[in-house]
């Protein structure tokens, strides 16, 4: 303002102070006696008043000098939380859903859906504002709360979670750590688990409204951040342009969604043409007559040991113990004169789900998921072992430790008596997630079926546990003669490892795994080895590798698959498979798919094809 317009505008003690040039004058300073006065009310709305307000000293006590320093905390302090809640966001947008992928480089990339979001919000009124930016941040809080359980899939199954189907197994989840870490170590887990992902949730959708808030009260400079940060991202898009390899324009979050939603309609799809396949079965009409006449008489054994997988065979840090195992072990049986060949599978699962191994190998059907392993149980499609009580020929019964509740798929399998958990007579110490040790197991089964005099031959599968995870502790072998009820087996259970002492130790875990398949590979063949006679046929395979921890980021899904019989005939009725003599098979052997097995043990041992298609 010149200085004489200035002039002009300072009034007298009565003046009213006037307007220049279409301004407002400002107000001239009261009287001296005034009790309001405090340097001049025009000096406080303008440089003048400012540069001398700015020149008085406030008195000693003043407490002004204490609300700005409090001032001062609370908007460092703002900023700080503000600050965080965008750093929250930013690395729940990039939270990848593989162990392999979680590095630094990840959450250095510019997300699409930051950009996006920033835009939309800035559009809305304030009501629909908040509202969009709280659900859409509890939305990102789920679905990275589902991308770290994508993790654990990944590290335990190998492969990613189904939002359709594996809701349910998360109760498995919780069985297994129970048994493995106690009751109330699984509650307070599991209590743990819930708040932590609702505290996720609501400190997402918290720091997005937060955000979305400060975009509101900086619309012009959000507005031109948000219109920058496009252009940045549609240039490095445009050009290619990376950090160490990865791409600095990101669009993760929509493509987690995008893999979620095809995964969903793609299970829904799979879940009706499956039921159409489950129908169609080349036995499923064959005469009781012409299923497996070249078996008759004979005792027939279908074990699954649990994770025995190629990696027990092949993993440096593993196979010594186990080959030694069965090295030793053939050359036993041989002497006890029986032979064996053996081949691999490879398993339609990875990590657990034991059953979907099972149900694959004695269906005939590809079972790798929950939805198929449902169908499959309700429909009438001829399962391995149905086959030998469809004849008529055969008791057919089931050892399963594993189960302790309700098991409704015996009448798939074809069982006229399943042995439970319950059923065994162990009075013994658990083994971790194991009911009783293997060994039990098998003398509880000579003891209460195999050694009974029947009027039939008989039929039976297998379930061997104390090689499930954790692997810890392990059972040690005890004289046969000694086992009674499994007492014997308390003061070897007290001193074997804790599991706390391995689940996240790779090496040791590895360790601990390959001693457990010794165990379950040792006390299945001193079992045949002491009660096997010239009519028994033993069938025994894995049902899945362990899990990636011990198995390996890149191992496959083979398992060893192994026939061992007395009688010659048995194994001249599968020399065209090709698989290796003895109990290990050789790295070449033949691999087929673990649904082809039924198909391939009904043709050799004789049955005739007759197919049905509903």
């Amino acid at each position: 303002m010149p200085v004489f317009t200035r002039l002009r505008q300072l009034p007298g003690k009565n003046d009213e102070p006037a307007a220049a040039d279409g301004e407002v004058a400002p107000q001239g300073p009261p009287a001296p006696d005034d009790e309001t006065s405090t340097g001049g009310a025009g000096g406080n709305n303008s440089a003048e008043g400012e540069a001398e307000a700015a020149t008085d000293e406030p008195a000693p006590d003043d407490e002004s000098g204490t609300g700005r320093g409090s001032g001062e905390v609370r908007k460092y302090l703002g900023w700080t939380v503000t600050a965080l809640a965008a750093a929250l966001i930013h690395v729940c947008l990039q939270m990848p859903n593989t162990l392999g992928n979680l590095k630094p480089t990840e959450f250095l990339r510019l997300p699409a859906e930051a950009i996006i979001g920033a835009a939309v919000l800035l559009a809305l009124p304030r009501r629909p504002r908040l509202i969009t930016a709280a659900i859409s941040g509890a939305a990102l809080g789920a679905l990275t709360a589902l991308n770290i359980l994508d993790i654990g899939y990944n590290e335990y199954l190998g492969r990613h979670f189904n939002i359709v189907l594996d809701w349910e197994l998360l109760d498995d989840a919780q069985s297994y750590m129970k048994d493995s870490l106690g009751g109330t170590t699984t509650v307070l887990l599991t209590i743990g688990v819930v708040l932590l992902v609702v505290a996720l949730i609501a400190a997402v959708a918290l720091a997005t409204v937060r955000i979305a808030d400060l975009l509101a009260r900086h619309k012009a400079d959000a507005s031109r951040g948000a219109l920058i940060a496009g252009t940045v991202w549609i240039t490095c898009t445009a050009f290619g342009l990376q950090v160490a390899g990865v791409p600095i324009a990101a669009d993760h979050t929509a493509g987690v969604i995008k893999v979620h939603a095809r995964r969903a309609m793609d299970t829904l799809r799979d879940e009706a043409a499956f039921a159409k396949e489950a129908k169609a079965d080349t036995f499923g009409n064959t005469p009781a007559d012409q299923l497996v006449p070249d078996l008759r008489g004979k005792d027939v054994i279908f074990t699954f040991i649990e994770s025995y997988g190629r990696s027990a065979l092949e993993d440096p840090l593993i196979a010594p113990g186990v080959t030694n195992t069965l090295d030793t072990s053939t050359e036993a049986l041989e002497k006890a004169g029986f032979h064996a060949k053996s081949g691999w599978l490879t398993s339609a699962t990875y990590g657990g789900s034991s059953w979907l191994g099972h149900s694959t190998t004695l269906s005939g059907l590809w079972i790798d998921n929950q939805q198929r392993y449902r169908t499959v149980m309700a429909s009438d499609h001829l399962s391995l072992t149905k086959a030998f009580q469809k004849t008529g020929d055969w008791d057919t019964v089931g050892i399963m430790p594993g189960v302790q509740k309700g098991w409704p798929e015996q009448q798939y399998y074809g069982l006229d008596r399943v042995y439970n958990a319950f059923q065994l007579g162990y009075k013994g110490p658990k083994f971790s997630w194991s009911t009783m040790p293997d060994q039990y197991a098998l003398e509880a089964f000579q003891r209460q079926v195999h050694g009974r005099n029947r009027d039939k031959p008989l039929m039976s599968e297998i379930i061997l546990t104390s090689s499930h995870q954790p692997w810890a502790p392990i059972p040690k072998m005890v004289d046969w003669d000694d086992l009674g009820d499994g007492s014997v087996f308390e003061p070897i259970q007290r001193a074997g490892t804790d599991p706390a002492d391995i689940i996240s130790d790779s090496t040791r875990s590895k360790q601990e795994y390959g001693k457990s398949i010794a165990y379950s590979l040792t006390s299945l063949t001193q079992w045949l080895e002491r009660y096997g006679t010239d009519d028994t046929v033993l069938v025994f395979l894995g049902d899945h590798q362990p899990i990636s921890r011990v198995s390996g980021a890149k191992a496959g899904r083979d398992v060893p698959i192994s026939i061992v019989a007395k009688d010659p005939k048995i194994l001249d009725k599968i020399t065209t498979w090709n698989w290796t003599d003895g109990l290990q098979p050789a790295p070449k052997a033949p691999v087929w798919k673990m649904s082809s097995f039924r198909d391939r043990f009904l043709t050799a041992f004789g049955s005739t094809p007759h197919a049905s298609t509903e």
